[in-house]
């Protein structure tokens, strides 16, 4: 990145005049910055005084739809999130005034640890964690995230209207049922069948949970938004990407994370997933049982989330299929996502039928 954009990004006069006010933690020496990591929803920048260094979040010179709110919001959840035990990057610290450097932003810890890689389609971890036996205490590390998630009293800290009111669950199937009818619309995508679907929502729309519980909802769990500790066992270091978050049922995290695990009746059927290798991973419903013991919940609702996460994930991957008959995406990945999406709705429509 040229100097220029960069100062675009983190012009150093107004920057290093708003730390001073707000971060003194950062220090008082000169201000350096250098880009970390770039997209096209957010940037994140380092940013050094010589005493502990730390990051900026930011949108990208030219903000795509929702950025700016996006920021803000993700600032307050993190920084209600300092007055608990979950792992994350401690916020100290966030300015809704684009005089500053253009665009909102907040600052907070550069975590130290390692994060997966995702290339080629493929999580790459750190060694030692790219083998077995500790690649297996991964996703275990993860749900002790997700069950001190979970455990969070939102409404004491703050996030009573993070989300919207009224139930959660009650809006889902209409929420992603709408999103897979959109694509007509957006795409001129006519559809296909999807065995599976009409069962799956049938049974999702009959079968709601009377007992929802409300909390906070990450909304992305996967391990490439987890930083992890250096070395074994494996410790997750801070949950990252909370642009996703709301309050509803936090158990959904858990139908979502372990969508692409084996399940106990088919343990050697794997899904389509990113993971090297499934068979280093342990079971969903082992997972289930281990977040449920963290969270007095009841493993008999683990099956709902499930079945949920998943009608999701094939109503929102569809749109990869509409995108590559629209001739927006190359076929290949067209044909790539079908099987997913297919996949998805055969193995709810499984899931139900066993239930049943």
């Amino acid at each position: 990145m040229m100097d220029a954009d960069l100062d675009r990004l983190a012009p150093i006069g107004p920057l290093t005049e708003w730390l001073d006010a707000h971060v003194p933690q950062l220090g008082k020496g000169p201000l350096k910055t250098a880009v970390l990591s770039g997209g096209t929803s957010n940037v994140v920048l380092t940013l050094d005084r010589g005493d502990r260094p730390m990051v900026m979040r930011r949108p990208p010179a030219v903000p795509p739809p929702g950025a700016e709110k996006g920021v803000l919001r993700e600032a307050r959840i993190l920084t209600a999130l300092n007055a608990t035990d979950v792992p994350h990057p401690v916020c100290h610290g966030s300015c809704a005034d684009d005089g500053v450097v253009g665009a909102p932003f907040y600052v907070m810890d550069k975590v130290e640890g390692w994060a997966p890689n995702l290339r080629d389609e493929r999580i790459h971890n750190e060694p030692p964690f790219d083998r077995m036996p500790y690649e297996y205490g991964i996703p275990f590390a993860i749900v002790d995230g997700l069950i001190a998630l979970a455990n969070v009293d939102h409404e004491a800290i703050g996030l009573d209207d993070y989300g919207k009111p009224g139930p959660f669950l009650q809006r889902q199937v209409d929420r992603w049922a709408g999103q897979l009818a959109s694509y007509k619309e957006r795409y001129g995508y006519e559809g296909r069948e999807l065995p599976g679907y009409a069962e799956t929502e049938e049974w999702l729309r009959a079968n709601v949970l009377p007992n929802e519980r409300r909390g906070i909802i990450h909304g992305d769990v996967g391990t490439p938004n987890m930083m992890f500790r250096h070395g074994p066992p494996a410790r997750l270091a801070a949950m990252i990407d909370w642009e996703l978050s709301t309050i509803g049922d936090p158990m959904i995290d858990m139908g979502w994370f372990t969508g692409g695990m084996r399940d106990e009746d088919e343990p050697d059927k794997t899904f389509p997933t990113a993971l090297n290798n499934p068979a280093h991973f342990p079971t969903r419903q082992e997972l289930g049982r281990y977040y449920c013991a963290g969270t007095g919940r009841d493993i008999r609702d683990f099956d709902y989330f499930s079945i949920l996460a998943k009608f999701k994930s094939g109503c929102l991957l569809e749109y990869k299929v509409a995108q590559a008959e629209a001739g927006i995406l190359p076929k290949e990945t067209g044909r790539f996502f079908a099987k997913i999406v297919l996949n998805c709705f055969e193995d709810t429509a499984k899931m139900v039928r066993r239930i049943a």
